[in-house]
């Protein structure tokens, strides 16, 4: 059966993209078939996979405004089973041209309905805003991963987020849960990083990932060369991180997503 997660936080610089992109990748190597969605108008998730903005090529765009279908925009990424739907420049103005769209909030899980390719994960890229992209990824999804630093001001944006996803629940889609919190750019020398991890677990419990992603330069070298860390260099921390993370998202399929506080 076909899961759509968004992965997503209001967020910036908390590691969304790199998280969209590496548990995209490790479940395509894990041997399950997966589709990235980049719907964030930074087109970070593309240019991390090697695709460049200014391609002329259709993309997430041509599906919100122009009804192109959806299996038309996808295209192959360097890793064997993942593919990818790509952002480009026309994304930043999709916020207003969506406004006017009749049922503007399920354009996305329309499109993903005639979708007849068997991927057994889609991943949603989404923007660091609670907008009309952010708002039609958590209405096609099934349930969302939200990345989040170890810092003292993360955890102010949640509250928000958290708001967010139940009335998205309450009107939009019911069936939407927490896959789980992801804690990133983790460091155990710090007080900080243990004091965040232990309020985010009393609060979430079981919803908190036991992966955690740790600060590794490696990883942030990624986007450059357009690979992911597996490709870039298998032996970082950061590829232990990440595979660790799809072994336990792909474990968790077995008892289902939770339900939010």
């Amino acid at each position: 059966m076909r899961k759509a997660v968004a992965i997503a936080n209001q967020k910036g610089g908390v590691g969304k993209t790199t998280t969209a992109i590496h548990l995209g990748a490790g479940v395509a190597m894990e041997g399950k078939s997966a589709l990235l969605i980049d719907i964030d108008p930074q087109g970070n998730a593309s240019s991390g996979l090697g695709f460049s903005l200014r391609e002329e090529a259709p993309g997430i765009y041509d599906v919100l405004l122009e009804e192109v279908p959806l299996a038309q925009v996808v295209r192959p990424t360097i890793v064997a089973g993942l593919d990818i739907v790509t952002s480009d420049t026309r994304l930043f103005g999709a916020e207003i041209e969506l406004v006017p769209l009749m049922a503007r909030e399920t354009v996305l899980s329309r499109a993903l309905e005639k979708l007849d390719r068997g991927y057994e994960f889609i991943l949603i890229d989404c923007p660091p805003s609670l907008g009309l992209l952010t708002l039609n990824a958590l209405t096609a999804s099934r349930s969302i991963i939200i990345p989040m630093q170890c810092e003292y001001y993360a955890l102010e944006g949640l509250a928000s987020l958290m708001t967010t996803i139940r009335l998205v629940r309450e009107r939009l889609n019911p069936g939407l849960e927490i896959e789980g919190i992801l804690l990133t750019m983790y460091d155990g020398r710090l007080n900080l990083s243990k004091q965040v991890r232990d309020e985010i677990g009393d609060v979430f419990g079981s919803r908190v990932f036991r992966t955690l992603v740790s600060r590794n330069v490696r990883l942030s070298e990624t986007a450059s060369f357009g690979k992911p860390i597996y490709l870039y260099d298998p032996n970082s921390r950061g590829a232990q991180n990440y595979h660790e993370l799809t072994i336990e998202f792909l474990a968790a399929q077995k008892d289902g997503a939770g339900e939010i506080p």
